[in-house]
């Protein structure tokens, strides 16, 4: 008996271990995640798995011989074989989108064909032969954008544009000027296929507020409904699924609406709805030129729920036919606007491309990580430049518009008239010296100081008693984007009588690459534990005395590679002689100042970022940074020098980082964060000189990708840190399946994070899950979100806590922070 159970065990034993792990990555044609795809063997349908956001698979498999079968959702199944050996195997494969013959024998009707659909699969058959992207050419494009403001509390007052001169009125500014906003760009526009794009501005002219105007320049986005997604990362949360598209043939509902005669062509108008607006989030109208299968116009608008900004958004767009086989964009328009309280935004961009070359001559290097250039010349081009290159008519509202937006620039750019209003806003009133500050300005030598009012002078909660500090501002900009910036505060203790003062000064000497020159002179509190959880960083262990003078540079080196120096030299001293106001410890805990000799320190801080073909657009003195779609790698060293200036610190530290934000098909967002940090040598090293670990917040959900909801300890370490964070939002992409749940606009949102801590053999590790949704707040969007955490570790107990969290859109990247 003892025999037969020793040979089972050893039978099971060889079996498990007999096991090899098959993993890899599943891509569509252009090597994006298919998150979903499904990975089976062959007739054997319990062998069988999924793969994960990242498009990531596994699956452990005997020893042997299989047919793997590879399949997603618009896509061709693949089959592969594998001879599973005794080591583990690594298999990628990349899914093509299905022929239109495999598109046909999906049900899509009931029992009976679809016209529409039917002639849609005809253009989708000949879609890369009639794509103009799919070729190498030129373009002149010029785009008109307008906004119309108009206030829904009506004043009955309100007067209509005029030709009379709008300062003629005893130099008032009429309403009507402000509530029209207008940009015109005339430019030439390069591009070759895959995606390589040069943009040259040869004119561009503003007036008024153009920042909630799309599409001013065509590098940023491109409605080519072509291709099977539209990523317009500035525009919506997901991409976009095309109707024109065997994927879309599955998204999409097609009905022919209408059916006419045009130039002697049969023309068909075909409706576009979503069959699910999780997916798809077009409806609208193609036409479609019977016999030649070519697009004529469409007329699309996106369903509101995943939109950044706009309350809605449509394009309109018009092709003319080249060769009876190449649908060329000849017009484009595209409405869009949003409401804010009492008023209403609605805007319009028409582009007119013009003088195709579809036989170009790009010289070597035309195309590189520079996708658009604007000269100086270009912002100065007169109104004869302009009546020559417009290619859409301004209407009657938009000259009266311009005209008499010239007319208060010429007005206002008079010495008279700057130097009356310079002196209004020089003007020293009881206001401002008890709230808004003190400012003067000289326009001629472009700078401004200010004075602290004497609310901000007023510190009554400080840690060492209340204080006041009286600040100073200084600021001044040059014609070439260069800029000097300092501030200057001086502060007295009332409990202790002491003196305090910083004074930091700021140059950027180069804004093309982004060159700062920083110097602070400080003699003040200073912090341990800078970056803490909200119930820590008012300790009074966290706080010490520092006279310290800090120096940095920082400068782009080569596009996309940022590099700083920083040299810092303090004297450090605790606060253990000071007074405390202790009334409130009852209720709000706190502990004694950190004792210690006073001493030295002088240390080097070098760094370097790096992110791979990062695009930008240069304008005449700065570059404006697109973006890229690779990792950002970044690499900081640390070095405590001993006896130079009596400096008493002996340290080096070490810590890689790597970052990324990217978009996973239709199924959302993902960022991730990952570092290792190390003291090389700790010889001499000071409290201020460790690392900590940031603990939670109560309530509050702090940024994910660097902190940890369920932490809850202040270790100091000197030995290896290993971090790794990672959270996607699915903006709507799953919820958004449940019936009618679109129209909540709400998003799921869904990461995890791990830490090891070699020092203390600390491991901690948590998965958290939450709802958001975006609101508006006055012109910006607010996003609100309640979250919940489970922690874990080798050093705690499971742990678990609800959480909130607040974040604004960033206006100029239209990112959020997490």
């Amino acid at each position: 008996m003892k025999i037969l159970t020793f040979l089972l065990v050893i039978l099971i034993i060889r079996t498990g271990f007999s096991q090899r792990l098959l993993s890899g990555y599943i891509t569509n044609e252009n090597n994006l995640p298919l998150a979903g795809a499904e990975i089976f063997v062959k007739n054997v349908t319990e062998l069988r798995t999924v793969a994960d956001a990242q498009g990531y698979y596994e699956m452990y498999l005997n020893v042997g011989e299989y047919y793997l079968v590879f399949t997603a959702d618009g896509y061709q199944d693949r089959e592969a074989y594998l001879g599973m050996r005794d080591n583990d195997v690594q298999r990628d494969i990349q899914l093509f989108p299905m022929k239109l013959s495999e598109v046909q024998e999906v049900r899509v009707t009931a029992k009976k064909s679809n016209v529409g659909r039917d002639k849609i699969m005809k253009v989708v058959a000949q879609r890369e032969q009639l794509n103009p992207w799919n070729y190498p050419h030129e373009v002149d494009v010029y785009i008109k954008a307008t906004e119309q403001r108009e206030n829904t509390a009506k004043n009955k007052n309100e007067q209509a544009p005029t030709d009379q001169d709008p300062l003629e009125n005893q130099g008032k500014i009429p309403e009507w000027i402000n509530k029209l906003q207008l940009m015109e760009v005339e430019l030439h526009r390069s591009f070759a296929p895959p995606n390589q794009v040069k943009e040259i501005r040869n004119a561009y002219k503003s007036h008024g507020d153009v920042s909630q105007l799309y599409y001013t320049t065509t590098v940023k986005s491109n409605f080519n409904f072509f291709e099977n997604l539209l990523h317009l990362d500035d525009l919506h949360q997901t991409p976009i699924a095309s109707p024109i598209s065997a994927p879309g043939i599955i998204a999409y509902k097609y009905k022919l609406e209408e059916k006419y005669e045009e130039n002697g062509y049969m023309i068909s108008k075909i409706k576009i709805s979503p069959r699910n607006t999780a997916t798809s989030t077009l409806e609208g109208f193609i036409w479609v030129i019977d016999t030649l299968w070519l697009v004529q116009k469409l007329d699309l608008t996106m369903n509101k729920g995943n939109l950044l900004i706009y309350d809605y958004f449509r394009i309109e767009q018009d092709y003319q036919i080249q060769g009876d086989s190449l649908c060329v964009l000849k017009k484009q328009v595209l409405t869009y606007g949003v409401k804010y309280k009492n008023q209403v935004s609605q805007c319009k961009t028409e582009a007119l491309f013009s003088n195709y070359n579809f036989q170009p001559s790009f010289v070597k290097r035309h195309f590189n990580s520079e996708v658009a250039l604007t000269t100086q010349e270009a912002y100065e081009r007169d109104s004869s430049y302009w009546e020559q290159k417009r290619t859409i008519a301004l209407t009657e509202e938009e000259i009266k518009f311009i005209r008499a937006k010239d007319s208060i620039r010429d007005y206002f750019n008079r010495k008279e008239y700057l130097d009356s209003i310079d002196a209004v806003f020089n003007k020293v009133t009881l206001l401002k010296v008890l709230w808004f500050g003190v400012d003067h300005r000289n326009r001629e030598l472009k700078q401004q100081w200010t004075i602290g009012s004497l609310a901000s002078t007023a510190q009554p909660i400080y840690i060492a008693g209340p204080r006041v500090a009286p600040s100073f501002d200084y600021f001044k900009k040059w014609k070439d984007e260069r800029t000097l910036d300092s501030y200057t505060r001086i502060s007295y203790g009332f409990l202790n009588g002491d003196w305090k003062g910083d004074s930091w000064w700021k140059y950027r000497f180069d804004p093309f690459h982004f060159g700062f020159l920083r110097v602070a002179l400080t003699h003040d509190f200073d912090v341990i534990r800078g970056f803490d959880a909200i119930t820590q960083i008012y300790k009074r262990d966290n706080f010490f005395e520092s006279t310290k003078l800090n120096i940095n540079l920082e400068y782009e080196l080569f596009n996309g590679f940022y590099a700083y120096a920083n040299s810092q030299f303090t004297k450090r001293r605790s606060i253990e002689g000071y007074d405390f106001l202790d009334g409130i410890d009852q209720s709000l805990p706190n502990n004694d100042p950190l004792a210690f000799n006073p001493y030295d320190a002088y240390i080097l801080n070098f760094g370097a970022s790096y992110t791979p073909k990062q695009r930008y657009m240069r304008e005449p003195y700065r570059k404006v940074v697109l973006g890229s779609a690779y990792p950002t790698f970044s690499v900081h060293y640390e070095r405590g020098l001993p006896h130079i200036w009596n400096s008493a610190v002996d340290h080096a530290y070490l810590q890689l980082e790597v970052t990324q934000n990217f978009k996973i098909g239709t199924i959302g967002t993902s960022s991730y964060r990952a570092s290792i940090g190390k003291f090389l040598s700790s010889r001499a090293i000071y409290e201020p000189d460790y690392k900590f670990q940031r603990r939670s917040d109560p309530l509050w959900f702090s940024n994910p990708l660097y902190s940890f909801q369920g932490f809850d300890t202040t270790l100091r370490t000197t030995d290896y840190v290993m971090q790794a964070h990672y959270i996607h939002h699915d903006n709507g992409a799953i919820l958004n399946k449940i019936p009618y749940f679109k129209k909540t606009r709400v998003g799921l949102v869904a990461g995890g994070g791990a830490m090891y801590i070699k020092e203390y053999n600390w491991q901690h590790y948590e998965v958290l899950a939450g709802l958001e949704r975006n609101f508006k707040m006055s012109r910006r969007r607010l996003r609100i979100g309640i979250y919940g955490v489970v922690s874990d570790g080798n050093q705690i107990e499971p742990t678990s806590a609800w959480k909130i969290s607040f974040a604004i859109l960033d206006d100029r990247s239209m990112k959020w922070n997490f």
